[in-house]
C-alpha cells in the first residue's frame, strides 16, 4: 500500500532550552595544544558562539525513544539505529515492527527499497540548530562574561588517593539559554500520533542528558515552549506508568 503524501499540516514547536548544568557538545577538533583545552565545544564559525546542533538533539531523542520501545536488541548492525530491515524480518513480533515504523516515519531511514519507502514515506521531523538566545547573549556582552567555561577534571589513584591525569574540558555554563525550533510534517491523519511521540522523546531528554559527560553531571536541560498547547501536552506526559 502506498502512503498518502498530501501535506496537511506542519507543526512548528519553538521555545528555549535552558541549561541546568554545564553542556559539552564536542567540536570534533581533537588537536591538543600545550597548556590548552583537551576538548572544545562546537561553535559557530563566524560568531565563535557555542550552539546546539540539531543533529545532537535529533540523535539523542531518537535513541531514547528506541530504548523506550525496546528496539536496540533488534538492531542488525551492532547497536546502530533502528533499521528498515526490522519491517521485513518475519522473526520479529508485529508489535515491535509497529514501534519501529513509528521511529522510521518520525526520524527517517536510508538505504531502504522502494517497497519500504512507499510504506514509511519521507522523514516527518526536522530539528534546527539552536543558537544562543539574543537576550542572554546581550546580557553576557554587557557584563563582559564569557560564553564558555573551562572545567578541570582528573582521576583519583586508588592506591595513593591522589589526583592524576588532569584534563580540561570546555563547556557552556549552567544558566545559558538557547532558542530551539522543531517542525513536524503531517501527511496523513495517523501522523498526528507522532506529535505525542516527539514530545515524549523531549521529555525523556529532560530526564537524561544532552551532549557528553552526562554521567559526570553535564548536559541537564529544560525545555520551555512558546505555545501553550505544547506546554500542556508536555506537562501531561506520564512516563513509565
Amino acid at each position: 500500500m502506498v502512503t498518502q503524501l498530501k501535506l496537511q499540516k506542519i507543526y512548528q514547536i519553538k521555545g528555549k532550552i535552558k541549561l541546568l548544568t554545564g553542556l559539552h557538545i564536542g567540536s570534533g577538533n581533537t588537536e591538543m595544544h600545550i597548556g590548552g583545552v583537551d576538548n572544545l565545544v562546537v561553535k559557530h564559525p563566524y560568531t565563535n558562539e557555542p550552539y546546539i546542533p540539531g543533529s545532537s538533539l535529533k540523535g539523542k531523542i531518537r535513541s531514547l525513544l528506541e530504548y523506550l520501545y525496546g528496539l536496540p536488541v533488534y538492531s542488525e548492525n551492532n547497536g546502530g539505529i533502528t533499521s528498515h530491515k526490522i519491517l521485513t524480518n518475519n522473526k520479529i513480533p508485529k508489535e515491535v515492527k509497529e514501534k519501529a515504523e513509528i521511529i522510521l516515519k518520525l526520524f527517517g531511514l536510508s538505504g531502504a527499497g522502494e517497497d519500504v519507502l512507499k510504506i514509511i514515506g519521507p522523514t516527518r521531523v526536522a530539528f534546527a540548530d539552536c543558537f544562543l538566545d539574543e537576550d542572554y547573549t546581550k546580557k553576557l556582552k554587557e557584563e563582559n562574561l564569557p560564553f564558555t567555561e573551562i572545567k578541570a577534571e582528573n582521576r583519583i589513584n586508588r592506591i595513593t588517593g591522589t589526583a592524576e591525569h588532569p584534563r580540561f574540558i570546555e563547556r557552556v555554563p549552567a544558566g545559558a539559554e538557547f532558542k530551539f525550533q522543531v517542525t513536524l510534517k503531517i501527511y496523513q491523519s495517523e501522523d498526528e500520533q507522532l506529535l505525542d511521540v516527539l514530545l515524549t522523546g523531549m521529555k525523556l531528554l529532560e530526564l537524561d542528558y544532552l551532549g557528553g559527560c552526562g554521567s559526570r553531571g553535564y548536559g541537564r536541560i529544560k525545555f520551555e515552549f512558546e505555545n501553550k498547547q505544547f506546554t500542556e501536552k508536555f506537562e501531561n506526559i506520564q512516563l513509565f506508568e
